[in-house]
Formats: structure tokens, C-alpha cells, sequence
């Protein structure tokens, strides 16, 4: 398996898990620089490596009246001041081939939404810049058909590549995990991380919005480390019962230092896993 760089970190087998995590969108700076800071302050402690998450845009929303994000421009300007003044890399989604341009000028890792990770212009858009790319797997694929996108990306002579599980279509607003696919997409010679939030999510579940089943993150999060991947993706927030996106399949902030000691000790216990 390949070790990737981040701003410094390095992520891929035996080597410390990396976390993903932080709130679904952005919704003013003053939150997100909250979280991104406690966040860091539970890594550090911890000694799990940390990338700061948050979407300048929400663009495949249930419906066309929900909370977006303030936009390409702005939230870029947000995540880089989280650069800056938390010390931390930074990842969020990008939708076009031209967003992924501008965002790599900021962005430690470009995020490709699992609905847009068989768009072969966005790939080779996001990949061109540099940057790590960090590509979700639809829910409609199966594991082994991520290498189909592994190659699109390495035509471009990036090798900088994270795989994200974030379960699989099981019926009409609903996802389950499948947790063979975290040794399927390690074979691919990557890093593989677990989306540990969107695993629970009942998608359009509530009619003009998804649902999720909060409950149901510690333990598939306890579960993939234990199954074997390189890291663990978690949106959190202060108060996720008031977020603007992704409420209920959001872990609360203050729930994360107890479950990361766990994910901690579960991976001393298990120790390395083979590819």
C-alpha cells in the first residue's frame, strides 16, 4: 500500500489513523474555527493525525430550498483561515471540474462526492491539481469497482489518492455497510478510510431532507477499525440537533474525545493489518 503525504502526515497501512472530521457545511466562521480547534486539541492528545472537513457547498441537497453554504469564494476564505490559525490541513467537496482548479489553491484534499465519483472530468480535474484526492464510493457501486476510478486518476500521474467507504443502497431511503469492502479497497493499494456519519444516514428519509440514525456511529466506527482501515471520517458539531445539514448523522462534539480513546484502544489490540 502507498503511503500519502498531507501537509506533513503521512496516512497508509500500519501507520496512525488519520481522522476526518468536522462539521457537514459551513455555517458561520465562528463555528467552524470552534470545532476545528477542539478537534485538533483531541488528536494531539490522542495522537491520531487530523484533517479539518466542512463543505463551502452542499450541492446535491434533498431539496432546492435547504441550507447550501456560503459559496466557492467565501468558504474558501473560511477554510483558509482555519489553515492558518489552527495549524491543520483542510478538505471539502468539490462538484466541477472548475471548482476543483480553484479550490486546489487552498484545499490540503480535494473531496469527490460519492454521486460524482464516476464523473471522469472531475477526477482528472482534481487530480491534476495536485492535490490528494479523496474519492467516496457511490452507494450504487461495489467495492472491487473502484478500480476503475483509481485508474482514471493515475493517468494523471497523481498517486496522492485516499478511498472513502460510506455504505451501500439497501432499499428506498436507506444504507448498510457492507464491511468487506475495507479489505476489497485496501487491495487497491491505497489508503482506505470509513465514513463513519453517512453510513447512518437514511438519505431523503425525512421528506425534504435525510435522515440518520446518530446511535449507530460508534459502533460502525469501532467496527471498521477493527475490520482494518487507515482512518476513520466523522462530521461533527457542537449541537448537531441545530445544524443546518446532516443533524442526525452528525456526532455531537462532545462525544468525540470518548470515542476516539476507543478507537485508539481497539487499534493497539488489533495492531497492524495486513493488505
Amino acid at each position: 500500500m502507498r503511503t500519502v503525504e498531507i501537509n506533513g502526515l503521512h496516512v497508509g497501512a500500519g501507520l496512525t489513523h488519520l481522522i476526518i472530521a468536522g462539521p457537514c457545511v459551513i455555517e458561520d466562521t465562528g463555528l467552524v474555527l470552534e470545532t476545528a480547534a477542539e478537534l485538533k486539541r483531541i488528536t494531539t492528545d490522542l495522537k491520531l493525525s487530523f484533517i479539518f472537513k466542512a463543505s463551502y457547498d452542499k450541492a446535491n441537497r434533498s431539496s432546492g430550498t435547504s441550507f447550501r453554504g456560503p459559496g466557492l469564494k467565501e468558504g474558501l476564505a473560511v477554510l483558509a483561515k482555519v489553515k492558518e490559525t489552527v495549524g491543520i490541513p483542510v478538505l471539502s467537496d468539490v462538484h466541477t471540474s472548475e471548482e476543483a482548479t480553484a479550490a486546489g489553491k487552498v484545499l490540503d484534499v480535494l473531496q469527490i462526492p460519492a454521486f460524482l465519483c464516476r464523473q471522469t472530468d472531475l477526477l482528472l480535474a482534481a487530480a491534476r491539481t495536485g492535490r490528494v484526492v479523496n474519492v467516496k464510493k457511490g452507494q450504487f457501486l461495489a467495492p472491487w469497482d473502484m478500480a476503475n476510478i483509481v485508474q482514471k486518476i493515475e493517468t494523471t500521474g497523481n498517486h496522492r489518492l485516499l478511498l472513502t467507504e460510506r455504505g451501500a443502497s439497501f432499499g428506498y431511503n436507506n444504507l448498510v455497510t457492507d464491511f468487506r469492502a475495507l479489505p476489497i479497497m485496501r487491495r487497491l493499494g491505497y489508503p482506505v478510510i470509513f465514513d463513519a456519519t453517512h453510513s447512518v444516514q437514511l438519505p431523503g428519509g425525512a421528506g425534504t431532507k435525510s435522515s440518520g440514525q446518530r446511535e449507530f456511529i460508534a459502533p460502525l466506527a469501532r467496527a471498521a477499525v477493527a475490520a482494518g482501515c487507515e482512518g476513520l471520517f466523522m462530521e461533527v458539531h457542537p449541537d448537531p440537533d441545530k445544524a443546518l445539514s446532516d443533524g442526525p448523522n452528525m456526532v455531537p462534539l462532545a462525544q468525540v474525545r470518548a470515542l476516539l480513546e476507543q478507537i485508539v484502544r481497539i487499534a493497539a489490540a488489533v495492531g497492524p493489518i495486513p493488505v
